[in-house]
């Protein structure tokens, strides 16, 4: 009689631990509070448990598990057989499905970008001496210098994200700024970025396809419009950057950072390890394809641009003077950079599993964590060999 009674008393605990645990985590869970001047996600325990499942979440937690199915089937192969990926095939069902791809995407991503980056969510050329934060402020800072960003310019924020990048640069120079973003949980978050840090009369986010600008703003509305690492997501770049022309008014500039290969640096496409990698970069972050420098600036020429400036703002980050941009996705065991590391993220990952496994963090949560591990891998590598750059900068003005 001891064994059958011994296994109901574990049963009973069990339920029990686990009632407590949820009972903990609910509590947890409901101190979540969104933070405009540091990192929502910097308590690891409340951070942790809020992960894809907050009060801004517009996905359920039944609903992680079927995003995370339909965007991988967009990536049908990718990881397992090379070239898959990049066939035409492949790409084409991409660029038609562009809007569930990305929406999707962001849907699953943007609450691990805020854990382990912030609320800007790009890359940066970054000197010694230089901290994380001031690169990327220094990034965008760049952008406003190179337009003359001042308090009477109207400017467009194309792929805004959460907004980072905006109030960075709202506050830096007064201007008035409106950011695009196609998912509604970075539009549900930004806008209260914007409010908490008392910008909201100066910076606002609105819910729209960049592929369809002027169905939201009407000509010769903006005097500046900007991306940042935005567009690498378009299903046809002409098409993108011939709306943001339309709203432009005339002699308006247009600038930003693009995610590219880099042919003249190396990269090859009938290089098997080469096109790994570039899947391997365009799987983990929603691309229906990487494009090339040149043709970035033949869409922007073929938009009704005149190019003033294009070029690799990472073309010296191996000399002595510059921490490479993937540096920091290897990252220094620093409290503070410890999340970017390698350890850091599988720390992470087995934190997420951990949480999945006893039914608090959504269904799913695993396989995004695990997506945005082995797409890092990929970052660095590419940026190892010199085969890819996230900060192809162009500018650009309406003829």
């Amino acid at each position: 009689m001891e064994e059958p009674y011994c296994t109901v008393c574990l049963a009973a605990t069990a339920a029990v631990s686990i009632l407590a645990i949820n009972f903990i985590v609910k509590k947890l869970s409901g101190s979540f509070e969104r933070n405009a001047v540091d990192n929502s996600f910097s308590n690891p325990l409340i951070g942790s448990v809020s992960l894809l499942s907050n009060n801004d979440s517009v996905l359920s937690r039944e609903g992680v598990k079927d995003s995370i199915e339909g965007y991988e089937k967009l990536f049908s192969g990718a990881r397992k057989e090379i070239g898959a990926t990049t066939s035409k095939e492949s790409v084409n069902l991409r660029e038609k499905e562009y809007r569930t791809m990305v929406n999707s995407f962001y849907d699953l991503v943007t609450d691990f970008y805020e854990w382990g980056w912030g609320q800007s969510f790009h890359f940066a050329p970054r000197f010694k001496g230089e901290t994380f934060n001031e690169s990327i402020h220094r990034a965008e800072h760049y952008l406003a210098l190179r337009t003359g960003l001042d308090a009477s310019k109207k400017v467009l924020d194309v792929g805004c994200g959460v907004g980072g990048p905006m109030r960075n640069i709202a506050g830096f120079t007064g201007a008035d700024i409106t950011g695009v973003t196609i998912n509604d949980y970075q539009v549900r978050v930004g806008n209260k970025y914007n409010a908490l840090k008392g910008l909201d009369k100066s910076c606002r986010i609105v819910q729209g396809d960049f592929q369809k600008i002027p169905e939201y703003f009407k000509p010769n509305t903006f005097d500046v419009a900007y991306q940042i690492e935005a567009t690498c997501h378009s299903p046809d770049r002409k098409v993108c950057f011939s709306g943001i022309n339309e709203c432009l008014k005339k002699g308006g500039y247009f600038t930003g950072y693009e995610w590219v290969v880099l042919p003249d640096r190396g990269y090859d496409p009938n290089n098997k390890d080469h096109v790994r990698i570039k899947e391997g970069i365009e799987v983990g972050n929603g691309l229906p394809t990487l494009a090339t420098p040149e043709e970035i600036v033949k869409a922007l020429e073929d938009a009704g641009f005149e190019v003033l400036d294009a070029y690799d703002a990472n073309k010296n980050m191996h000399s002595n003077h510059e921490i490479a941009w993937y540096e920091t996705l290897k990252g220094s065991l620093s409290l503070k950079g410890f999340r970017m590391t390698r350890l850091g993220r599988i720390c992470t990952h087995l934190l997420v599993s951990t949480l999945e496994f006893v039914r608090i963090a959504p269904k799913g949560s695993v396989r995004v964590s695990a997506l945005l591990n082995a797409t890092a891998l990929d970052l660095v590598e590419g940026g190892q060999k010199e085969l890819f750059t996230p900060s192809f900068f162009f500018l650009a003005r309406k003829k």
